[in-house]
């Protein structure tokens, strides 16, 4: 006689074998290896410990910007789309908030203000090439990845770097706020934002049913491409928002800010177990995957050899490019392991049956 089943062991086994799961052993291990090998210098020249309370906030301070926009592309790519150009208009937000307050004589919450609106506009344009007319997004935000990293050298003839930020404005993104660095609560704010729209509201299961099938989410009735552009605007949005933190945490804004991030965002995303191809993913995911980068990218400069070799930079592109070539391997393999899988033959001579 077998004995009854609680239910118990099914739960601990949804647990256990939870991609999420994987990604949190892959942090420990992380973390561990760079707590024990990793060392850095503060300002003042005293060298610290990868594990110190102090080294844990440079951490926050400086994956607040990626964290952004990875959590920006997570709804973009739930649609099955893409957008390249994230980093492209964290820099020329950058640029234009320098002008509105250093130029133009604004105040600099209102610069910051009409800085935002200027990310939006730069996410309509993807939104309304995509949405309305329905390029690929690939192609769209690979032309606006160029046009905006353009405008941003334009405005600044490539060698203007804009200073002197009020200290109000740089407590944005260079002091602390309730025992946390201020940045922080901001990245919070955005993350329990994203999460509810993806998990809790009806516009996220329209961002996987668009993902899954945006022709049959036009038949069921949905509104696709006001959906989808959705996702691109606040895409732009919170990207200027990541740029308002950049230019709070470094003291400048100049047309070159976040070069390479969006390589770093889409790999958070993708790690996080967001399918490439849209209609799966979660934004606790996206969140393990920002971790996974953020400890990456900082403990890289922590190592004594990579700081020997002056390497950091490269040793953390290389490895984050690793990193979204396994995430894309692990993200086809069930549809890889489906095609081999070799199908029962229907037997022969089967019994036509007759009509009534």
């Amino acid at each position: 006689m077998k004995r009854p089943t609680t239910g118990a062991a099914p739960g601990w086994r949804r647990i256990v074998f939870r991609y999420e799961t994987l990604l949190v052993v892959l942090l420990v291990i992380e973390w561990l290896v760079f707590y024990r090998f990793g060392t850095s210098t503060n300002r003042r020249g005293i060298v610290v410990g990868f594990g110190t309370m102090e080294r844990q906030f440079d951490i926050l301070r400086h994956s607040c910007e990626i964290g952004l926009l990875a959590l920006a592309l997570t709804p973009v790519i739930l649609t099955a789309g893409i957008d390249l150009s994230v980093a492209s208009v964290l820099g020329f937000c950058a640029v234009v908030f320098g002008r509105l307050w250093h130029d133009a004589g604004l105040p600099v919450w209102c610069a910051a203000g009409a800085t935002l609106l200027a990310g939006a506009a730069a996410g309509g344009v993807n939104a309304l090439f995509i949405a309305r007319f329905r390029l690929p997004p690939l192609i769209v935000t690979l032309g606006t990845y160029s046009l905006f990293r353009g405008l941003a050298e334009a405005l600044t003839r490539g060698a203007v770097t804009y200073t002197d930020f009020p200290v109000g404005f740089l407590f944005l993104g260079q002091e602390r706020w309730l025992g946390l660095p201020t940045q922080a609560w901001v990245f919070l704010v955005v993350a329990l934002f994203i999460w509810t729209l993806v998990h809790r509201r009806m516009t996220g299961r329209v961002f996987r049913v668009i993902g899954f099938s945006p022709e049959g989410a036009r038949y069921a009735g949905l509104a696709v491409g006001r959906t989808t552009a959705l996702a691109y605007v606040m895409a732009g949005a919170i990207a200027a928002l990541a740029a308002l933190i950049y230019t709070a945490r470094l003291g400048q804004a100049k047309a070159d800010a976040a070069v390479g991030y969006e390589l770093f965002a889409i790999t958070a995303v993708v790690l996080g177990g967001t399918s490439i191809f849209g209609g799966r993913g979660t934004v606790p995911g996206t969140l393990l995957g920002i971790a996974v980068i953020a400890v990456l990218k900082n403990g890289l400069a922590a190592l004594p050899a990579v700081i020997r070799l002056n390497a950091a930079e490269e040793s953390a592109g290389l490895l984050t490019g690793m990193l979204l070539l396994v995430a894309l391997a692990l993200g086809a393999a069930p549809k890889l392991l489906s095609a081999r899988r070799p199908r029962t033959p229907l037997p022969e001579n089967l019994p036509i049956p007759k009509s009534p």
